[in-house]
């Protein structure tokens, strides 16, 4: 493979203590053939202010617009784009340097629209941190385990181009869980290729979207269903029995680890019982669940 153009989007909103170290690991990288577009979504801290130490960069473009969250930030990245694979890299996460170098070979194979990765795990100080693997992660056709457990971390994912233009850009009216419903889009219609490599850096830290778990998922519940309902033979009743099932009991256990709460939590493991009552874990959380109260 020659040296395509990587276009690397960073959306970015009030978090000038990390974006710097952001946009450094995607300028380090090993593949040089790249262009960086940060689109700066109304931020009113001193974002603005670390950005402009890049305005002499030739492969950096800084897009400024009014808050208009997430998903449309990415879609103006994406639009603004040139080069034939897409990668995003959060403002408060960062890329080891041969990402893009590692990732870039498997996209030989034409079928191939997404290659992913591993990533390491660090708190707010920057100190690793452990945090255990429970997903198998696969590569192929991957729609059957995706729609159970999204296990694609979304800072590793490379994109082919051909995927935005043929299955569609970011949900703009969802404000979480955007990820998923792209990967379960994509995966209708291309292969996945899982890179058993660790090329990012995920941080752990309170100012993150992904804290408020009972937002994530009352969207991943509508991303579910959307999905479901828009592709109704995508997958066997079986699998879809078992991804509601494990939705519920996913989100139950979540509220009774928050909230230290017992009704609540039992009536969504009871619907994931109902969904699927072969569903092991379902079982094994009820049981976790009922052994706490007595």
């Amino acid at each position: 493979m020659s040296s395509p153009l990587i276009s690397v989007i960073i959306a970015v909103y009030n978090t000038d203590q990390y974006i710097s170290q952001a946009v450094d690991s995607v300028l380090a990288q090993s593949w040089e053939n790249i262009e960086l577009i940060i689109v700066n979504d109304g931020s009113t801290d001193n974002t603005q202010k670390e950005l402009d130490k890049y305005l002499g960069d030739e492969r950096v473009r800084v897009l400024s617009t009014c808050n208009n969250g997430q998903p449309k930030a990415k879609n103006i990245g994406i639009k603004n784009s040139r080069g034939q694979f897409i990668g995003f890299c959060d403002a408060d996460d960062f890329w080891l340097p041969r990402k893009l170098e590692q990732q870039m070979s498997a996209f030989v194979n034409p079928l191939i629209g997404v290659v992913y990765s591993d990533v390491f795990h660090i708190d707010e100080a920057g100190n690793d941190i452990y945090i255990e693997k429970t997903q198998t992660c696969k590569s192929g056709k991957i729609t059957d385990s995706l729609i159970i457990k999204n296990y694609i971390p979304f800072g590793t994912a490379l994109v082919r181009r051909e995927c935005f233009e043929t299955s569609g850009l970011f949900d703009e009216s969802l404000p979480m869980g955007i990820d998923w419903d792209l990967w379960l889009r994509y995966s209708m219609d291309w292969e996945f290729y899982y890179l058993p490599e660790k090329t990012y850096v995920y941080r752990v830290w309170g100012g993150q979207m992904s804290s408020n778990f009972r937002g994530r998922y009352e969207y991943a519940l509508r991303i579910l269903k959307k999905f479901i309902e828009t592709y109704p033979n995508a997958v066997p009743p079986s699998v879809q029995n078992r991804a509601w099932s494990d939705m519920y009991v996913s989100r139950g256990m979540s509220v009774a680890s928050s909230d230290k709460s017992f009704f609540e939590p039992l009536k969504d493991l009871l619907a994931g019982l109902r969904h699927d009552w072969t569903y092991k874990s379902a079982w094994k959380s009820m049981a976790k669940l009922l052994l706490r109260r007595v």
